[in-house]
């Protein structure tokens, strides 16, 4: 089997192996912390396993650090969770949420690529594109055989510190969020309202196709081409509310070819815990 490392579609992972993929469910409601659990026990894809985003893909305790609202897990409680859910090296993983976007997904995705991890990618389309081509479900909760796991973060691909967001003058700060956000015209979730001055927008939702699917490499490459000018990919750090969103255009870009960019983690959440901190709106 050719390893997969951004995207994989509908056909390509029902053909595999059961004992060749583990299958990540990481659909999650804001609204309701509860909800994703429960739309995972009622139905999900066959094997599949579930991430909870506030409890296995962040560390909700931090956020009094100014870390923003989904703080990163650190490295060792992240390897007891990939522990649990019997992940070994090689094994390729597969996440997906509700679809057609892929949130927690994408956040899932980027976390083990930070942990060193290759072979893992987001289904496109996520669960409604498995639906809607026929694919069984599976209720309930099979656990894994668990296994150990101990990993080490690279920190060369994330940036915690506020201060080090302008501390490489080359760099462009991108941000994720739907454009009226960016402008600062509304805040729904936020202490303010606006974006990190001198940023530019690049709103997530960008990267489908009307039938909820990702747009090719090539238009992919473009767009972000048009946004980001002459700009390396790897001096390109990504950011939203909370980095969780922006780890899907981080994956739009290594879709497209354009690898190394980086995710400033703390994102809009964590830059507005600080109120001496400058706000932009345009």
């Amino acid at each position: 089997m050719t390893l997969k490392t951004t995207l994989i579609d509908v056909t390509t992972l029902a053909a595999l192996p059961p004992d060749e993929v583990l299958i990540v469910d990481c659909r999650v409601d804001l609204a309701d912390r509860t909800q994703g659990e429960r739309s995972y026990l009622a139905g999900h894809l066959p094997g599949a396993v579930f991430a909870d985003l506030a409890q296995d893909l962040s560390d909700l305790s931090r956020i009094p650090e100014g870390l923003g609202r989904h703080p990163l897990p650190s490295v060792a409680a992240f390897s007891a969770v990939l522990g649990r859910w019997g992940w070994k090296p090689g094994l390729q993983v597969v996440s997906y949420d509700a679809g057609p976007v892929a949130l927690a997904a994408a956040r899932l995705w980027w976390l083990l690529r930070l942990a060193g991890v290759q072979e893992v990618a987001v289904l496109d389309g996520g669960l409604a594109a498995w639906q809607a081509a026929g694919q069984p479900l599976e209720t309930g909760s099979r656990p894994r055989a668990a296994t150990k796991v101990a990993l080490a973060y690279d920190a060369r691909q994330v940036i915690v510190d506020h201060a080090a967001l302008h501390a490489e003058p080359s760099s462009v700060l991108l941000d994720a969020r739907a454009a009226v956000r960016y402008r600062g015209e509304v805040e729904p979730l936020d202490r303010a309202a606006g974006h990190v001055p001198g940023a530019r927008n690049r709103p997530y939702s960008d990267n489908l196709l009307a039938d909820g699917h990702f747009k090719s490499p090539a238009q992919l490459r473009e767009e972000f081409t048009a946004v980001l000018g002459d700009t390396a990919p790897d001096q390109v750090v990504h950011m939203c509310g909370s980095g969780v969103t922006a780890c899907y255009n981080l994956l739009a870009m290594e879709h497209a070819g354009l690898h190394g960019s980086r995710l400033y983690a703390p994102s809009w959440s964590g830059w507005v815990s600080d109120p001496a901190r400058p706000v932009a709106k345009d």
